[in-house]
């Protein structure tokens, strides 16, 4: 449904984006994740043809630049704030662009809009404003939909009913392409994993393979643990003390047995330890020479 090639920006001779290339399949949820300043957004308008590039974008196989933009007529987006008339009620702002009634009546109707879907939007609180952009993401049945921080100004429920209706029109073969720093709940219905950082991609795989490969840290005891910290600092091998053990992650845990095996020393204790979703990207950025907060 989008596949983007070789994607450069540079703004003010500051290159910002560098190389990128993704994919995004029919019906799969792609969240973008990286710090701060990471390129997120820029990729996101760029896909738009909102930013001068070079690199192909490609929607359902027709091209988007920045002066052809047929491609984005299965596009829905809602980039950084909902872009909303102030002085018209949410029907009226959504009645600007639904190509359907029953369509718009039916995304009030599931966004729980309806008790003040009739009241003027300067009105709103955020997170109806926020409930606002998501319905006019949603209008007309895109085939894309590129969403940046969705769930920004939202509660405990409004985040579960957005999240339920996002995998409702996966279901249905909708491609999603989100960025959110709220990674618990990115981590609940997204199919792949892209994580971006200083412009470029550090990693893209499906949730299942990232799940596999990184899920697992080690508590790890040698015969002589100072000189194990000296060969793992040598080697730029991430790692972190506690406790008189090194903890280190399954990514890096073959290097450091094999070090260790070289100068003969053994490993005493080796306790595998899981480690949440949102340590897995601090974890990589690291690795990867990124930032440490994953936003």
């Amino acid at each position: 449904m989008l596949k983007i090639t070789d994607i450069n920006v540079w703004i003010k001779h500051r290159q910002i984006i560098n190389a990128v290339s993704l994919e995004v399949q029919p019906g799969a949820i792609v969240g973008l994740i990286g710090p701060n300043g990471a390129g997120k957004t820029t990729i996101m308008k760029t896909i738009l043809g909102l930013m001068p590039f070079s690199g192909t974008v490609t929607i359902d196989n027709q091209s988007v630049t920045e002066t052809n933009h047929t491609g984005l007529k299965s596009v829905g987006a809602l980039i950084e704030h909902p872009a909303l008339y102030p002085f018209l009620t949410g029907y009226q702002n959504l009645a600007l662009y639904a190509q359907d009634e029953a369509d718009l009546q039916a995304i009030v109707t599931q966004l729980e809009m309806t008790p003040y879907i009739n009241r003027k939007a300067k009105g709103y609180s955020l997170g109806m404003k926020q409930k606002l952009g998501i319905a006019l993401a949603l209008l007309n049945h895109p085939q894309l939909v590129i969403l940046d921080e969705p769930m920004n100004g939202l509660d405990i429920d409004a985040t579960i009913l957005v999240r339920q209706i996002i995998q409702q029109y996966a279901q249905q073969g909708t491609a999603f392409l989100i960025a959110s720093h709220i990674l618990s709940e990115l981590e609940k219905v997204v199919t792949d994993v892209i994580i971006i950082n200083n412009g470029q991609v550090r990693l893209n795989q499906p949730i299942a393979t990232f799940n596999q490969v990184t899920a697992q840290r080690y508590r790890l005891q040698t015969t002589d643990m100072a000189q194990t910290l000296t060969l793992l600092t040598d080697h730029q091998i991430p790692f972190e003390q506690d406790a008189g053990y090194l903890n280190i992650s399954q990514t890096v845990l073959y290097t450091a047995q094999t070090l260790c095996f070289d100068q003969q020393i053994q490993f005493k204790a080796l306790i595998p330890e899981q480690i949440s979703f949102e340590q897995r990207i601090v974890q990589l950025l690291h690795e990867k020479g990124g930032d440490e907060h994953a936003n």
